[in-house]
């Protein structure tokens, strides 16, 4: 699955739903900060994440090419999304300090890209998770 940009506004039902997915992922990413804790590299958060989206039956892709157009070429392996879960929802996972504006800078260049309007920053070096949290909207 390679994403390309697309116009995707929705109606105010879509974004409900959209809103929806982001709150049951949360819930998730929660239940995986409780359980392993702060102090693992992103990669293990992911797949433990990852673990939870199968486990609650929700569809998701992993590391997703972004392609970027510039000046004529399509450069298809510019980018990777950690995940895109039911094709709605971004998911950048970080294990940083803190969150800085490039983080959310790098969400928001994904979001464009896509079409996909939602997404969420996650950083699970956070002693509580939802500290590490940030939904953002395109």
């Amino acid at each position: 699955m390679v994403f390309h940009h697309k116009d995707t506004k929705g109606t105010k039902v879509e974004e409900e739903e959209k809103d929806g997915l982001s709150r049951r992922v949360i819930g998730l990413a929660m239940e995986v900060h409780r359980v392993v804790g702060p102090g693992l590299l992103e990669s293990a958060y992911e797949e433990c994440l990852c673990r939870e989206l199968e486990l609650a039956t929700i569809p998701f892709a992993r590391q997703v090419p972004v392609s970027l157009d510039y000046k004529g070429a399509s450069l298809t392996s510019a980018y990777r999304l950690d995940l895109v879960v039911d094709g709605r929802l971004v998911v950048e996972v970080k294990a940083v300090e803190r969150l800085l504006p490039i983080h959310e800078a790098q969400l928001l260049t994904y979001l464009r890209l896509t079409g996909i309007r939602i997404g969420l920053l996650m950083n699970f070096n956070s002693t509580v998770l939802k500290d590490g949290l940030r939904r953002l909207v395109f």
